[in-house]
C-alpha cells in the first residue's frame, strides 16, 4: 500500500481553493470577524459529542473546529500576516517552553507546581509587550458565558489571595444550588431581566474591586 500524504497538507489546499477566485461564493466573501463565532459554535458541538461519548461524532467535531483554525490561517496568509505552519510552530514551541518539567530539568512535585510555573513562564513571555498581564486577573476571555467568567475570575483571585475568607451562614447540596441557579434564572425571566446580563454586570463591579485590593 502507497503512503499517503498527510491529510493536513490536502485540508490546506482544499481551503485555498475554496477561496480562489475558482472558488465557492460563500468563503470568497468570509472574513475574520464574519467567522469569529463559528468557532464558539463549533466548540459546543465538540462538548456534545465528547458528553455523549460517541467517538464518531468526536472525530467529524474536530474536523469542524480544525476547519477554522486552517480558514483563518488561510485569511491570515493571504493578508501577508501568518500562516498554518507559523501557527503550528508557535504551539509546539509554547508547549515546550511551558513544560521546563518534561522537557528540561525543572522539578515539580505536583499540579499546584506545574500550573505556578506556567503562569510564571506566560508572564514572562508578555512581559514588555503590548500584551503584558501586569494584573493576576488579565487572561479571561471577555467573551466568556458569565457564569463561567466568574468561576475563571474567583480562581484566579483566590490564587492570588484577592479573596475574603467567607463562611456560608447555611450549606447547599450541589442538587440545591442547581435548583436555585435555575429558579434565580427563572425570576429574572419573570421580570423581564436576563441574569447572564445581571452576572456580566455584577462581575465587572467585582472584579474592579478586586483590582483596587490588587494594586494596594
Amino acid at each position: 500500500m502507497k503512503n499517503r500524504r498527510p491529510a493536513i497538507n490536502d485540508l490546506l489546499k482544499v481551503m485555498a481553493r475554496l477561496r480562489s477566485p475558482k472558488g465557492c461564493p460563500w468563503d470568497r466573501e468570509q472574513d475574520h470577524m464574519s467567522l469569529r463565532w463559528h468557532a464558539v459554535e463549533e466548540v459546543y458541538e465538540l462538548l456534545d459529542a465528547i458528553e455523549a461519548k460517541d467517538d464518531h461524532e468526536l472525530a467529524e467535531e474536530l474536523g469542524d473546529l480544525l476547519l477554522q483554525v486552517v480558514f483563518h490561517c488561510q485569511l491570515a496568509r493571504e493578508r501577508g500576516a501568518f500562516d498554518f505552519e507559523k501557527v503550528a510552530r508557535i504551539i509546539t514551541d509554547k508547549l515546550i517552553r511551558r513544560h521546563p518539567h518534561v522537557f528540561g530539568n525543572t522539578k515539580v512535585t505536583g499540579v499546584d507546581q506545574v500550573w505556578a510555573n506556567w503562569e510564571k513562564i506566560k508572564r514572562a513571555e508578555k512581559h514588555g509587550t503590548k500584551h503584558a498581564r501586569a494584573s493576576v486577573l488579565d487572561g479571561i476571555p471577555k467573551h466568556l458565558p458569565a457564569l463561567l467568567r466568574a468561576e475563571k475570575l474567583l480562581k484566579k483571585a483566590q490564587r492570588a489571595k484577592l479573596m475574603a475568607q467567607r463562611s456560608l451562614k447555611r450549606k447547599l447540596t450541589r442538587g440545591n444550588l442547581a435548583r436555585q441557579l435555575f429558579q434565580l434564572a427563572d425570576y429574572a425571566r419573570s421580570k423581564g431581566w436576563s441574569a447572564e446580563e445581571l452576572l456580566s454586570t455584577e462581575i465587572r463591579k467585582q472584579e474592579g474591586v478586586l483590582r483596587r485590593r490588587e494594586r494596594k
